[in-house]
């Protein structure tokens, strides 16, 4: 029988839907218990060695690190979403890592009350979406056909333009066509949907709001 899994999240982690995404493409059965990262209980904190989510219970194993939770569940759930040549495999995991560089970003641009730096940030993205935009065309997905963990890495970062670009276009993604046809293509995706509650737009922009950073106060304007 298999070790029961359980999901600890936080309602706005990135990081944490890279790890449910992945969960529900593999059909996984899993439990998903929310905590507050500004509040975080003494049993998360005791089992969380860096005190960061997602974390991952595989009975009573702990797994921490979405990029790590996600190589687990690959090399222990079916399907599978990395392709099987050893080179096209390691080429994945770079473009996986590039899409944590991008979360970075997005907290910048979220959070920032410093104009230069929130604009250095925009400027960042664009480069980021536009080596993207330059790379040998597969759609739908990243390597074609088949949706990836690398889907599942930008998922977030796309989901994140849904919302600022409500609140204030930022022009970060305007003339790439090859992007707005992935963004369209995971977004489309039932594990990317359900990888998040029903009003995660709302709660994102409520949070962005809260900081009165530049975001913030572009979208008041």
């Amino acid at each position: 029988m298999a070790a029961p899994l359980q999901l600890i999240s936080f309602d706005l982690c990135p990081y944490v839907q890279r790890a449910a995404i992945v969960l529900l493409e593999k059909g996984a059965s899993f439990e998903r218990v929310d905590i507050d990262l500004y509040n975080k209980p003494d049993w998360f904190l005791a089992i969380s060695p860096l005190g960061r989510v997602p974390v991952l219970r595989v009975g009573e194993e702990v797994l921490f690190e979405s990029a790590v939770i996600a190589e687990y569940l690959e090399e222990t759930q079916a399907p599978r979403l990395h392709p099987a040549d050893p080179l096209t495999k390691a080429r994945h995991r770079g473009w996986i890592e590039f899409a944590a560089t991008m979360l970075d970003d997005t907290w910048v641009i979220e959070t920032s009350k410093d104009q230069p730096a929130f604009d250095a940030r925009c400027a960042a993205l664009r480069q980021k979406f536009q080596r993207v935009e330059a790379l040998p065309p597969a759609l739908p997905f990243f390597a074609g056909e088949n949706f990836s963990i690398v889907d599942a890495a930008f998922a977030p970062v796309f989901r994140y333009f849904d919302t600022f670009d409500r609140m204030a276009p930022l022009g970060v993604l305007d003339a790439l066509p090859r992007v707005a046809a992935w963004r369209q293509a995971i977004a489309a995706r039932p594990s990317v949907r359900q990888a998040v509650v029903p009003d995660y737009p709302d709660r994102l922009r409520a949070f962005i709001m809260k900081q009165g950073g530049v975001l913030a106060q572009r979208a008041a304007a």
